[in-house]
């Protein structure tokens, strides 16, 4: 049996659409015939043409394109991590044209090959009329795609070129990797999942289960991860809840250390830093370049705003401010601006100092948050976007933002450790 949507994914031009319904006949590694209905229904017919549709030539040059690929694909011999590049196209005749209703019989024979390249033989006939003919010169580039044989990928699965999938490691049927990926030892990927391209996802780890809420009864949902993010040994990350919105989004390039735990519907931007078993409730936000140490749990629905810093075991049960550093658990207190953080990323002297007599107004002041906020806008010296940011943070903020300044104690002990 030949999987045509499988083999044609392999077929490195393609564009999302298939130009074969059907195989009749099938001669491994010789010869194969396909059919193709063509309806008034293809998106083509809207240019080609308005009120007299005629099916493109090239279209049925790519319709037998498709055809050769899956027979040079699935032959005796043939790598399974080969893919197929048209190369070009020689003495192609279209002898009658071709129109909605008309099925067209799509026969391709294999003529010399080598090792990275290959002829065949195509014609599209419609009846016992041949309506266009070619010799089609093909290309075959094997990737380093490598799966290891005691790996289970479902045939469904979508695996990106030059992906290694580790032995007993498990790709789900609605899996999609992109390239470059590394799927270690043990580890699942399941549920509706796609994963970027340069992904590393290290042994053990189990990315797209099912979600942890009791709600859930088996609905639709998806967990959807950019390029060049690290999942280290162990870590579990969920997929949506429909009335979570359906989706866990993580961004680009963040770093999930062991045992770490994103939950259901939460939203992980770009460039993050997860501790060792730092743990994030169902619906929590985390903003670009926040840092989650070591053991720090995040509430339900709260948010981690950009470049904020979370101690080690705090637990954080309102909104983190962006640009500070909060730690603790009983409860979590602000140790004022995150300055290390922005200094690593770049943030000017100025920019920072500005944070800095905002957090000030904030903590410090005898004023209460909404006098302060006005304060802080109507003070002119601080104005700059990261400011505005801070601002615009906690007013939209709906569980309340951590502003409980840490003792002279605890800063002590913070500035020695």
């Amino acid at each position: 049996m030949l999987n045509i949507p499988i083999l044609l994914d392999r077929l490195c031009y393609r564009q999302p659409s298939f130009l074969v319904d059907a195989i009749t006949e099938h001669d491994a590694g010789r010869r194969l015939v396909a059919v193709k209905n063509v309806t008034v229904n293809e998106e083509f017919f809207q240019g080609h043409f308005p009120g007299a549709p005629v099916l493109p030539g090239v279209m049925m040059l790519e319709s037998l394109s498709q055809v050769a690929a899956m027979l040079l694909l699935h032959r005796e011999g043939a790598s399974p991590n080969a893919r197929v590049y048209l190369r070009g196209i020689n003495d192609a005749k279209f002898r009658r044209q071709v129109f909605p209703g008309d099925q067209l019989r799509l026969e391709v024979t294999l003529g010399q090959r080598r090792t990275s390249l290959a002829r065949a033989q195509a014609a599209a006939i419609v009846g016992d009329q041949v309506v266009a003919e070619a010799e089609l010169l093909l290309g075959v580039v094997v990737d380093e795609t490598h799966i290891h044989e005691s790996a289970i990928v479902h045939p469904g699965a979508h695996v990106g070129r030059g992906t290694t999938v580790g032995a007993h490691a498990i790709i789900g049927p609605q899996v999609r990797i992109g390239e470059n990926c590394r799927i270690g030892a043990s580890a699942v990927v399941d549920g509706r999942t796609e994963l970027g391209d340069d992904c590393e996802i290290y042994p053990f780890a189990s990315i797209g289960q099912v979600p942890q809420d009791l709600k859930f009864h088996g609905e639709d949902t998806q967990l959807t991860i950019g390029r060049r993010n690290i999942f280290r040994e162990f870590v579990t990350v969920h997929r949506g809840t429909a009335g979570g919105g359906g989706v866990t989004r993580i961004g680009n390039g963040n770093v999930f250390m062991a045992y770490v735990h994103v939950a259901h519907d939460c939203h992980v931007g770009n460039s993050t830093i997860f501790g060792n078993m730092a743990t994030l409730g169902g619906h929590v936000t985390v903003e670009d370049y926040a840092n989650i140490s070591a053991g720090s749990g995040i509430h339900q629905f709260c948010r981690v705003g950009r470049h904020a810093f979370i101690g080690g075991y705090s637990v954080v049960t309102k909104d983190a401010l962006p640009f500070a550093r909060t730690v603790g658990s009983r409860p979590a207190r602000i140790y004022g601006a995150n300055t290390v953080g922005l200094v690593r990323r770049g943030f000017t002297p100025d920019v920072i100092a500005k944070l800095k007599r905002s957090f000030r107004y904030l903590l410090q002041s005898k004023l209460n948050t909404t006098r302060a906020l006005q304060q802080i806008e109507q003070d002119q010296s601080l104005a700059c976007a990261e400011v505005q940011y801070l601002i615009d943070f906690i007013r939209s903020s709906q569980r309340g933002v951590i502003l409980r300044r840490a003792s002279r104690r605890a800063e002590e002990v913070v500035a020695d450790e």
